[in-house]
């Protein structure tokens, strides 16, 4: 049955309770669902005043009091906390948790293998879920999976892909604690591949946002999770058509922001509103979590935090800037690879790596520490820079390439223009070697010629004495009585 396609014959009761803990729930508090909407807003209007962690930092810009229990605004690219309230709190994630599952089917699966729906992952969900209606033994690509499970938050879809790819959905939720282990989580658990509800299924806004950077760094999972609507077109294997349209409002337009690159939603009762979102402008990628909020608030939340960091922070290229661990003047780290036969460093600053530092900030307020302990290929170094403690990057330190590089004199060329032409071939000559060849060639010939006039020379005076001593003895003949003097004639002096 498609649930959510079913309007009820009568109008349903809602019923509220309010839980009150009996017990610990591990290490981290239990929370009441609010009884009433007004509880909720007085709640979250209550949250307002809990401590902002980042305002904590000297000099750091003062971020906004927001109605979320825990939020967090971190760089996608560094992981540069710009925003940071309770982070570290565990709360429940809801369907933000889909998040992990399509990563991990990304990372486990083809776009075009098919996800058959098994009794359980159809039924085991309760009723009134997020669902698609997908029936049992129907099958969709893994590709409409994604869509089904980032655009319309289905659950049995992310049960399925669950069993698909783990042979059980709890197989599977072992493989997303893995998976949040090797991202660096510390206070997350999970027991399912959806969100519903669940006392051990937990993380927290830091954890979220570091599975969060995994997710956006897959662009067919961020070009997904960034999709207002989607039309699950009839087939063999699912036969209804239909579309189903994103509850994120950012994404859809609803509340319009500049450069949203995807997100997720997520509510259970007990979760409340939770939302992750990605948006990028003036150089910064930036990842939001709010968790446990009210709605609308969390969408203005969402707002409220990307204005703080898009305004309040900027990009700052290390090489550029960085003067303390020059070594260009280092003649141990030298190679004469260079064109004139000068010598250039074969370590470096990477050209690449950049900073997020407050716009009221300059670059030698910052502090640094080097490490050596780094197993990355060409890397012999990084250097992690902090503002009053708070880390806003990492520089590393590199082998340089040895390739040659090539020179563009037309700095203002269109880039389009610029991707078409072909690099020319540039043959690299080493002037030095040249002139040290000609200089060697020249000094040969200047000896050969030496040695060829001392022979020249010698010659010419063992020629010389020959000479006089045939004038000599041609005198003598000269006086006697048979002297032919045509042979007198013969010599030439």
């Amino acid at each position: 049955m498609r649930y959510n396609r079913l309007k009820p014959i009568g109008c349903g009761i809602l019923t509220a309770f309010l839980f009150f803990s009996v017990f610990s729930r591990g290490s981290f508090p239990v929370y009441a669902a609010p009884a009433t909407t007004e509880e909720a807003f007085s709640d979250a209007e209550e949250r307002k005043s809990l401590p902002i962690q980042s305002n904590q930092i000297e000099n750091w810009p003062a971020g906004p009091a927001i109605g979320a229990q825990s939020a967090i605004l971190m760089d996608a690219n560094t992981g540069v906390i710009l925003y940071a309230k309770n982070v570290d709190e565990r709360l429940y994630p809801a369907s933000t948790t889909k998040l992990m599952t399509c990563i991990l089917a990304a990372e486990n699966s083809t776009l075009n293998e098919m996800v058959t729906f098994s009794h359980d992952a159809v039924f085991s969900i309760e009723r009134g879920g997020s669902n698609i209606g997908i029936d049992e033994n129907e099958a969709m690509p893994m590709e409409e999976c994604l869509y089904g499970i980032l655009v319309a938050s289905a659950n049995e879809v992310a049960n399925a892909v669950a069993e698909h790819i783990a042979g059980s959905m709890d197989a599977f939720a072992e493989k997303m604690n893995e998976k949040a282990t090797e991202l660096g989580c510390k206070n997350t658990h999970f027991v399912n591949a959806h969100g519903l509800y669940d006392d051990n299924h937990y993380t927290s806004a830091y954890d979220l946002a570091l599975i969060a950077r995994d997710f956006f760094q897959n662009e067919l999972l961020s070009k997904i999770g960034n999709t207002s609507s989607h039309h699950f077109e009839a087939t063999d294997e699912q036969p209804d058509d239909f579309i189903e349209r994103n509850k994120h409002r950012l994404i859809t337009g609803e509340i319009p922001y500049d450069g949203i690159k995807g997100g997720k939603t997520g509510y259970t009762d007990e979760a409340r509103q939770t939302l992750v979102t990605c948006a990028e402008q003036n150089g910064m990628k930036l990842i939001c979590v709010v968790m446990k909020e009210e709605s609308p608030e969390q969408f203005y939340d969402t707002v409220k935090l990307f204005d703080y960091g898009f305004t309040n922070f900027s990009v700052v290229n290390v090489a550029e800037n960085e003067t303390n661990y020059s070594i260009q003047n280092s003649n141990f780290f030298n190679t004469s690879s260079d064109v004139f036969g000068n010598s250039n460093p074969i370590l470096s600053l990477n050209q690449d790596s950049y900073l997020i530092m407050p716009k009221t900030t300059v670059f030698n307020e910052l502090d640094s520490e080097i490490s050596y302990n780094t197993d990355e290929e060409n890397e012999v170094a990084v250097i992690n820079y902090y503002y009053h403690g708070a880390y806003v990057g990492t520089a590393t330190v590199d082998l340089v390439d040895e390739k040659s590089a090539t020179y563009d004199f037309t700095e203002n060329a269109p880039e389009e223009e610029a991707t078409d032409k072909k690099e020319p071939n540039v043959i690299i000559v080493n002037i030095k070697i040249i002139l040290i060849a000609v200089l060697a060639v020249a000094a040969l010939l200047i000896a050969f010629f030496i040695i060829r006039s001392i022979i020249d020379h010698h010659n010419f005076l063992y020629n010389r004495r020959t000479i006089k001593k045939r004038r000599k003895g041609l005198k003598k003949r000269k006086d006697g009585p048979h002297f032919p003097s045509s042979n007198f004639n013969d010599y030439n002096f």
